[in-house]
């Protein structure tokens, strides 16, 4: 995909067999955003979930000294009105307002309010909107929704999408480490639905230059919701949980101690698989292994690629019908009498506590057998994406950089709800709903093959070291900070 942007200068990468235009981001392009955002005298930041403190913040540092203003916008009376003027939003000083007059008086205004609360809301919100301002989203959920209700967005504004590759802690994390370590932050897709004055592209890519994306990439909005509601129940979240469970329940019923078995699947996933993965790519996961852990990885993968894919054809298929979006705003709607339920309370993440707590326990293996059902699924899901067309950035990102980069280091940090329960709902909702269904089709389908031999050489795990993700994680990691997420609170 190819872009052009009349303020940042931007490089083409070659993705194994495509080109992609791409934006590499830095605080060095901060001086270039008053000329990105030309005609905007105020950003208006709509909604307090997990991307509203750490955007509107992000927003304001970046835009310090400009004569650009960041306003949150917030229901009246909101309990999250007093955590944004604990942030320094606050109604004295112009910077804090009810969202539909911030909406109203905003040259550009960035929905991040929950999807539910857009279901039952965008009427309302689109008509607050002046004719040729911006609006700007950071996730496509809404395409998706108005799709089903045959609708489309105003047709006198412009629609955009800056769609951060992590959670909003992870987003404000990493661009407080940016200020020591230039470059630091959260990747970042963007896409242009519609453009009324010409700028639209300028205003994205100066939206996520200000986030302190390090590399920012062009989607679409449809291919955006598509890739990111699929990827939170895939690997993201629900996969990667319902994997975790399955093993530790497996190496537990073959003897090992539970201490040990967490660390051979959680912490072994969260630590050394996802160190190796995002410095050095894939394939050195299994590199580093001896002959020995080499064939158990194997093993693994073969036995777990196949059903771990037909789970993830399934959620993706509901999520392009738009399945998944209407069982999410449903289950919203029961959240009154059913809210949603813990999902730590489990053996496996009661031992994780402890082992947590043991400032003196052994570091994490690499599992050769978790390893391989982790790398299975992951690779399951970029080939699904692959399959259906999604450009090489979004692949690398959606299925790969924010899982090790961004997500897992939360779930090593204080367990599997400490990252899932930091997302948004929708991400929530999927991952309860789809774990589960990990978790019994490899044991029921992958754990039962692991140990029998592969015939032939053109099994799952040849078709991995053949895949071009290598090469598009290679080009990816030119592109990264040499900063590490740090989740501990500051």
């Amino acid at each position: 995909m190819a872009f052009i942007s009349k303020t940042f200068e931007t490089r083409i990468v070659n993705m194994a067999d495509r080109e992609e235009t791409i934006l590499a981001g830095g605080r060095h392009l901060f001086s270039l955003l008053p000329k990105a955002f030309d005609g905007i005298k105020q950003i208006g930041v709509i909604g307090w979930s997990s991307q509203g403190p750490a955007q509107a913040q992000n927003l304001r540092e970046s835009l310090e000294g400009s004569p650009i203003r960041v306003k949150v916008g917030l229901r009246k009376g909101s309990p999250s009105m007093e955590e944004a003027a604990a942030l320094g939003f606050t109604e004295e000083n112009g910077t804090l307002g009810e969202m539909y007059d911030v909406i109203r008086e905003s040259d550009m205004t960035l929905l991040l309010i929950s999807d539910a609360a857009f279901a039952e809301n965008y009427r309302k919100i689109f008509a607050a909107f002046r004719p040729g301002t911006t609006l700007g989203l950071s996730h496509g959920f809404l395409l998706s929704h108005l799709q089903a209700q045959g609708e489309d967005f105003p047709i006198d504004i412009n629609v955009i999408a800056v769609c951060p590759k992590g959670m909003g802690p992870s987003v404000r994390r990493l661009y407080e480490q940016g200020r020591a370590i230039n470059g630091a932050g959260i990747n970042a897709s963007f896409a242009v639905h519609q453009d009324v004055n010409g700028k639209a592209t300028d205003y994205a890519l100066g939206w996520s230059v200000a986030l302190g994306s390090p590399y920012t990439f062009e989607t679409t909005l449809e291919s955006e919701y598509k890739s990111d509601i699929f990827g939170e129940r895939g690997i993201l979240l629900g996969a990667v949980h319902g994997i975790a469970e399955s093993l530790y329940e497996r190496f537990v019923g073959q003897g090992m101690p539970k201490d040990n078995a967490f660390l051979n699947t959680a912490e072994s996933i969260t630590g050394p698989i996802s160190k190796a993965i995002s410095r050095s790519g894939l394939k050195a996961v299994y590199e580093q292994l001896d002959d020995r852990e080499k064939a158990a990885f194997r093993a693994a993968y073969n036995a777990s690629y196949h059903p771990c894919r037909e789970i993830l054809e399934e959620i993706y298929d509901d999520v392009a019908s738009g399945n998944e979006v209407r069982s999410v705003i449903q289950a919203t709607r029961r959240h009154g009498v059913y809210p949603m339920g813990r999902i730590d309370s489990t053996e496996m993440w009661t031992v994780g506590d402890k082992v947590r707590a043991d400032s003196a326990r052994n570091y994490a293996p690499v599992n050769p057998e978790t390893a391989g059902v982790y790398l299975a699924c992951m690779m399951a899901q970029v080939d699904v994406l692959k399959d259906h067309g999604h450009p090489y950035s979004e692949i690398a990102n959606e299925s790969i950089i924010e899982a090790v980069d961004s997500l897992n280091p939360y779930m090593s940090y204080k367990g599997v709800s400490y990252m899932v329960d930091n997302c948004s709902t929708t991400a929530r909702l999927g991952a309860r709903k789809w774990a589960s269904r990990f978790d019994y089709i490899l044991k029921q389908q992958a754990f039962p093959e692991i140990g029998r031999a592969s015939v032939g050489d053109d099994t799952p795990f040849d078709k991995f070291l053949a895949s071009d993700i290598h090469e598009v994680l290679a080009v990816c990691a030119e592109l990264r900070p040499s900063v590490d997420i740090s989740v501990v609170p500051r």
